[in-house]
C-alpha cells in the first residue's frame, strides 16, 4: 500500500520550480557586497554578534528576526507567484481587488450578556451605532448544552453570553433585527452544539417568513472547540465529533447556501495556550479533513470550500501577525489549488474573522488594553482580515458593559475612517521585512501541518493526547517567561509602579432573576408543546446518529417540534457514550 503523501509533499511536488526573482542577479551581488562593508564598518559588535533576537511576545512563534531587512532578504521574490495582486492568485494581497474601499471589514461586536430579552437591546444598540454584522455570544449553560434549569446552570445563566433552551429564546434574541440583511455570527463552539442551536435559529427564521436561502451568516461548529478545548464534564469521542460537524455541513450548504457553516476556530485555541504556528495549522488540517470527508461523500471539493471560514487570534507581534494573515491566505489558496484541484477562486479563498487577543489583557492598569487592542485591530486590517471584533477593556475583568462595546467599536470606526489605512490595498506588501516574515510563515505552517499528517491526520492527534500535551508544554514555558520576566507585560511585570491601585471598573452584574425567568418559561414551553412529538423526535436523534444517517435534519425536526438544547443533548451522549481526554504528561 502506497503512503500516503503529506500536503506539503504534494504541493512540493506540483508547484513548478523555475521563479522569475523580481531582482536581477548582478543587482543582489552589488546589493550583497555593499550590505557586508556596511555591517561589518557601521554596524557596532555588539549588534552583529546579536544580529538576530527573537521577540518575545504572549502567545508569539518565536521566528528570528534580523536587525534590517534588505532585498536579499528576499531575493527569490517572484512577484506574480509570491505576490500577485489583490482578488487575484495567490491571494497573499487579499481575497478582493479593492478589499476596503469596496466594503469595509464586517465590524462585529459580540452581543453582550444577560436575558434574551438583554441581548436583544445590545445587538440593536450596537447596530444602531455602526456596527455592521451581529455576533452572538452564549452563557455557559447553552455553551455546555444544558438547560437553564439543569443543576450544573446554577449560578451561570446569562454570565457571559445568552441563555438559549429553545426555540422561544431565539424569538426574543432576533426580534426586530432583519436577519436577512444583517449577517449573523453564532458562536455554537461545537459540533453538537451547532446541530441543536441553528436549527432553532432556522425555526425562527422560518416562523418569521424568511427564506433560508437568503439568510447569510455563520456558526462556529468546531472539532477543536469540543474536545480540545473545552472544559466540561461530557466529552463525545472525537470520531464522532468530526461526524457530527460534517453533517452539519452537508446540512447547511444544501439548505442553507449563503451560510458559512464552519468558522475553523485557531482563535480560542491560541487564546488557550498555543503559538501563531500551531493555532493556524489545527485549523488548516481541520479543514483539509473536512473537505477529504465531504469528498468520500459524494460532494465537489469546490463546492464544498465556497462557504469554509477562519477565526483568527492577533496578538502583540504587530509586524508577524500582518505577515501571518498574509501567508494563511496564499497557503490555503495553494492547498486549494495544489491539493483538492480547485477551479474556482472563490473556493481558494481563506476569508477570516479577527479578534483581538483577550489572553494579552490585564487587570493592572487596565486602560492600557485600550492601546493593546487598537494595536492588534491595525495588524488585523492591514493584514487584510474580513471581519473584526475588538475585544474591550474591562474584558480582563467580565463582560463589557454597552459603554464598553461601545469603545471598542469605535476604536474600528477610527481606524476605517480617520487613519486613511483602508484606502490602499494591502499596503504592507514589498517591505523586505513582510515578505521574507510572510514566507517564514507559510513555511512553518506547512511543517506543522505536514507533523499533524504525520500523527495520523486531525482527528488522531486529538485522540492520541498529541495535540494536549503540545498545549501544556507550551504553557508551562510561556508561563515561566511571564514570570521571569523574559516576556516583558507593561504594567504587569514591566514599568510596574508600586502600590498601584487598580481603578474602579464597573462590572456587569448578572441576577439569579434571569435564571428564575428562564425556568419559568421552560415550564411553561414544556407544558405547551406536544410532548409524544418531542420524543418521537428525540429518539430518531439517537437512531441518526447510530445509523450513519444525517443527524442535523433529526435535530431541526426536534427544534420544529419544541425540545429544548438539554433534551438534545442527552440523546447525543446516549447515542455515541462518553469519551475520557488523554492523560497530560
Amino acid at each position: 500500500m502506497d503512503k500516503k503523501k503529506t500536503t506539503k509533499e504534494i504541493l512540493k511536488e506540483k508547484i513548478r520550480e523555475g521563479k522569475t526573482p523580481l531582482y536581477d542577479q548582478e543587482t543582489i551581488k552589488k546589493t550583497d557586497k555593499k550590505f557586508e562593508m556596511w555591517k561589518n564598518t557601521k554596524v557596532s559588535e555588539k549588534d552583529r554578534e546579536k544580529w538576530e533576537i527573537v521577540p518575545q511576545t504572549i502567545l508569539g512563534s518565536e521566528i528570528p528576526r534580523k536587525l534590517l531587512y534588505t532585498p536579499l532578504d528576499v531575493a527569490n521574490l517572484d512577484y506574480i507567484e509570491d505576490i500577485g495582486f489583490s482578488g487575484d492568485e495567490p491571494f497573499t494581497r487579499g481575497c478582493y481587488p479593492n478589499m476596503y474601499r469596496g466594503r469595509v471589514f464586517t465590524m462585529r461586536q459580540l452581543s453582550g450578556a444577560g436575558s434574551p430579552e438583554d441581548v436583544n437591546k445590545r445587538l440593536k444598540f450596537l447596530l444602531e451605532s455602526g456596527a455592521t454584522g451581529t455576533n452572538l455570544a452564549l452563557d455557559l449553560p447553552t455553551v455546555q448544552m444544558f438547560d437553564s434549569d439543569e443543576p450544573e446552570s446554577i449560578g451561570q445563566v446569562g454570565t457571559v453570553g445568552v441563555p438559549i433552551d429553545c426555540v422561544q429564546d431565539m424569538e426574543t434574541i432576533y426580534d426586530g433585527i432583519p436577519i436577512d440583511e444583517i449577517s449573523s455570527s453564532i458562536v455554537t463552539h461545537y459540533p453538537r452544539n451547532t446541530a441543536i442551536i441553528f436549527p432553532m435559529f432556522l425555526v425562527m427564521a422560518e416562523r418569521r417568513g424568511y427564506d433560508w436561502k437568503k439568510l447569510p451568516g455563520s456558526v462556529q461548529n468546531d472539532v477543536t472547540m469540543e474536545c480540545i478545548v473545552r472544559r466540561a464534564p461530557e466529552y463525545i469521542p472525537p470520531a464522532d465529533a468530526f461526524r457530527v460537524q460534517c453533517d452539519n455541513i452537508e446540512f447547511i450548504r444544501n439548505e442553507v447556501p449563503r451560510w458559512n457553516y464552519i468558522t475553523l476556530n485557531g482563535y480560542n485555541l491560541r487564546e488557550y495556550g498555543t503559538s501563531s504556528i500551531t493555532e493556524m495549522a489545527v485549523a488548516f488540517a481541520n479543514g483539509i479533513a473536512i473537505i477529504e470527508e465531504m469528498q468520500k461523500r459524494g460532494y465537489d471539493p469546490d463546492w464544498i470550500s465556497e462557504r469554509i471560514a477562519f477565526f483568527w487570534s492577533v496578538g502583540n507581534d504587530f509586524f508577524e501577525e500582518i505577515a501571518r494573515l498574509r501567508a494563511a491566505r496564499r497557503l490555503w489558496y495553494k492547498i486549494m489549488k495544489y491539493k483538492f484541484d480547485s477551479k474556482q477562486s472563490r473556493s481558494q479563498l481563506e476569508r477570516c474573522h479577527v479578534q483581538t487577543s483577550g489572553i494579552s489583557l490585564q487587570r493592572i492598569e487596565p486602560y492600557n488594553n485600550v492601546i493593546r487592542a487598537a494595536y492588534q485591530a491595525l495588524a488585523a486590517i492591514l493584514g487584510g482580515c474580513q471581519s473584526l471584533h475588538v475585544d474591550s477593556y474591562t474584558e480582563a475583568y467580565s463582560v463589557p458593559l454597552e459603554e464598553d462595546s461601545l469603545l471598542s467599536l469605535r476604536t474600528q470606526q477610527i481606524i476605517d475612517v480617520e487613519t486613511g489605512v483602508t484606502q490602499v490595498v494591502d499596503p504592507m506588501a514589498g517591505s523586505f521585512y513582510i515578505e521574507n516574515l510572510t514566507d517564514i510563515m507559510e513555511e512553518k505552517i506547512l511543517e506543522e501541518i505536514e507533523e499533524i499528517e504525520k500523527q495520523g491526520g486531525y482527528v488522531k492527534i486529538i485522540e492520541s493526547g498529541w495535540i494536549h500535551n503540545r498545549i501544556s508544554r507550551f504553557i508551562e514555558e510561556e508561563r515561566r517567561k511571564i514570570d521571569d520576566g523574559t516576556i516583558k507585560v507593561v504594567g504587569y511585570n514591566y514599568y510596574r509602579q508600586p502600590d498601584v491601585k487598580e481603578p474602579p471598573i464597573k462590572c456587569q452584574e448578572v441576577s439569579e432573576e434571569i435564571r428564575e425567568n428562564q425556568i419559568k418559561k421552560l415550564k411553561k414551553w414544556r407544558a405547551e408543546r406536544d410532548n409524544d412529538k418531542v420524543e418521537s423526535c428525540l429518539d430518531e436523534i439517537v437512531d441518526a446518529c447510530r445509523s450513519g444517517e444525517n443527524v442535523t435534519y433529526k435535530t431541526l425536526a426536534a427544534a420544529r417540534a419544541g425540545a429544548t438544547e438539554g433534551e438534545m443533548r442527552k440523546k447525543f451522549t446516549e447515542a455515541f457514550g462518553l469519551w475520557k481526554q488523554p492523560l497530560v504528561l
